[in-house]
């Protein structure tokens, strides 16, 4: 028994010690800044304000949501959201190259590098789809709902009480509704952003997610192709043997997901690979003169992610050369088109805007956990630059459907001032 009762001891102190080292630790010097913040007098007229403004808060969310913003097409919700940043009030708003809708709050110190905030206006749904909310109760339901409309809606309110408490930050605030998140879009809006904007950011907050407690500070990095295989196509009696494209196609989809899943068994961080869509042919009878398919790759490490990449690359090339050579009439020709490059990326927990993030969340309430995503925070990330991404708060369900629903059940509005404080921690609250 004495031997049984020591292994158990032994087990648990293991299992505390395991425990211990995935708690998240949060510095006092962040509690204890968040907590001046939100006692302050102006915050707290602007805490007050968030949640008198929860029903208009609503109705700007039902208004954004029933603007469909397909990928490609965020321009007229863009509009919509700048007109709502406008009636807000900020110091100048411009929609950039690539359709991003910019609003500058400046701040009234002369430090360089602005606090960037945003949600992204784009939703995965395409033209045509029917984006009518209907209430339920306290239900709403339309594609797009959550993911991520709820999200500017917080972006507007958040603005109006700052204006309404007359808060002063020290740095330059810039509220944003991006283009590009989802998708295809591959995030076309944050690459413009820290590529070619110009812009000189300190830092961002992207909120784009579920409830409160959740803070992404790592990016899941992927790859994405088209690979498109042609043949010269013809009838599938009269031009039997004749190098077919569909035929090819399986080969590389064989010789891939053999050398692909070998890889990712070893012993390596998670990594993944996935064939998602696959196209072409134009009747039963016919040989196809196209055929193609779409490959998702990620991986927590930018080097496996690299070597996914190499993998898939050099089974195409394989089975195509395989096929070829097979006695079949003629020969296929591909071609591999690059649809999606997406960085990894991981900011230590120790740095101030995830300290302040999980500081935030505390105050509220929750318990925080820190998490990894394929989102908007994935450039800046991969740039060592502070980036965290928070949820929207609510509660809902059927992301990326139809049946997408919300339910705004935070009586309080905690969300929307989670991110008010983690914005003018990281900004400097003007006393």
């Amino acid at each position: 028994m004495k031997k049984i009762y020591l292994g158990l001891l032994t087990f648990g102190l293991l299992a505390n010690l395991i425990q211990a080292q995935n708690t998240i630790s949060v510095e006092k010097k962040y509690t204890k800044e968040i907590a001046r913040l939100a006692k302050d007098k102006k915050v707290k007229v602007a805490f007050g304000q968030i949640e008198e403004q929860k029903e208009q808060t609503t109705k700007d969310h039902i208004k954004l949501t029933e603007i469909l913003a397909a990928p490609f097409k965020e321009d007229k919700r863009g509009v919509a959201f700048a007109q709502l940043l406008r009636e807000a009030g900020l110091d100048s708003i411009w929609t950039d190259n690539v359709g991003n809708v910019i609003g500058l709050r400046k701040g009234v110190s002369d430090e360089t590098g602005y606090v960037g905030i945003d949600a992204h206006l784009d939703i995965v749904f395409p033209e045509g789809t029917d984006v009518t909310v209907k209430k339920i109760g306290d239900t709403l339901k339309a594609p797009g709902i959550g993911d991520d409309t709820r999200a500017l809606a917080n972006l507007i309110s958040m603005l109006k009480a700052m204006n309404k408490a007359n808060i002063k930050t020290q740095k330059d605030v810039l509220i944003v509704g991006s283009v590009g998140e989802e998708g295809l879009g591959d995030l076309r809006g944050m690459k413009y952003i820290f590529n070619e904007s110009g812009l000189d950011i300190d830092s961002w907050i992207a909120i784009d997610g579920g409830s409160m407690g959740r803070v992404s500070n790592a990016g899941l990095g992927s790859k994405r192709y088209k690979l498109l295989v042609k043949g010269k196509g013809g009838h599938s009696w009269g031009a039997f043997g004749l190098a077919n494209p569909h035929h090819a196609l399986g080969m590389a989809i064989d010789v891939f997901s053999k050398a692909a899943w070998e890889y990712t068994s070893g012993d390596i961080s998670k990594t993944s690979f996935n064939v998602g869509r696959i196209g072409g042919g134009t009747s039963v009878n016919s040989i196809p003169f196209e055929s193609w398919m779409e490959v998702d790759m990620r991986a927590i490490s930018p080097k496996n992610l690299e070597e996914i990449e190499a993998i898939f690359k050099s089974s195409v090339e394989k089975a195509i050369n395989e096929y070829n050579s097979s006695g079949i009439e003629d020969e296929v020709t591909y071609e591999l088109i690059k649809i999606g490059d997406r960085p990894s990326g991981e900011l230590s927990e120790d740095i101030p805007l995830v300290q302040r993030s999980m500081a935030a969340t505390e105050y509220f309430g929750v318990t925080p956990s820190l998490g990894r995503g394929s989102t908007n925070i994935n450039i800046p990330v991969s740039k060592g630059i502070p980036a965290v991404c928070i949820g929207r708060g609510g509660s809902g369900g059927g992301a990326h459907s139809l049946h997408e629903w919300y339910v705004n059940d935070e009586p309080h509005e905690e969300s929307i001032k989670l991110a008010l404080l983690i914005t003018l921690a990281q900004a400097g609250l003007d006393k």
